[in-house]
């Protein structure tokens, strides 16, 4: 691009109490919540934010998670006239079976509708889904 760089560097995920969704992800992915800020003035205490930082070499992207008052859980798959899920995480692992029970075991769901045998649909605590994939 004409000698620009552009580079994304971390993923926003809106929740109506980021914090304890950042500890759940943190768990998930063994990686430690770098940052994480309580309510601001006059809002309630789900309020703030948290992020997990990428350790710098890795390639991994930051995931930050950022409090939203008018929260509505995502339908997946997605039903007309319902909120949908606009993006979702993509996660490698190496054993499909062991990384969906561990994700369970975080707090995870396993969706009742999987559509491809190598790949695993789970919803987070605040209902987004996020794939796990060989």
């Amino acid at each position: 691009m004409n000698g620009l760089n552009v580079q994304v560097t971390s993923v926003t995920i809106m929740a109506p109490d980021p914090r304890a969704l950042a500890e759940f992800y943190a768990r998930l992915l063994g990686r430690p919540v770098t940052t994480s800020e309580g309510p601001r003035e006059g809002h309630p205490p789900e309020d703030g934010w948290a992020q997990l930082r990428a350790a710098e070499g890795t390639g991994e992207v930051t995931l930050n998670f950022e409090y939203e008052e008018q929260w509505a859980k995502p339908v997946w798959p997605a039903e007309k006239g319902a909120q949908n899920a606009t993006q979702h995480l993509d996660i490698a692992v190496d054993d499909l079976e062991a990384a969906t029970a561990h994700a369970i075991a975080q707090g995870a769901v396993l969706a009742d509708f999987q559509p491809q045998d190598s790949v695993r649909v789970l919803l987070d605590p605040a209902g987004h889904p996020f794939c796990l994939f060989t």
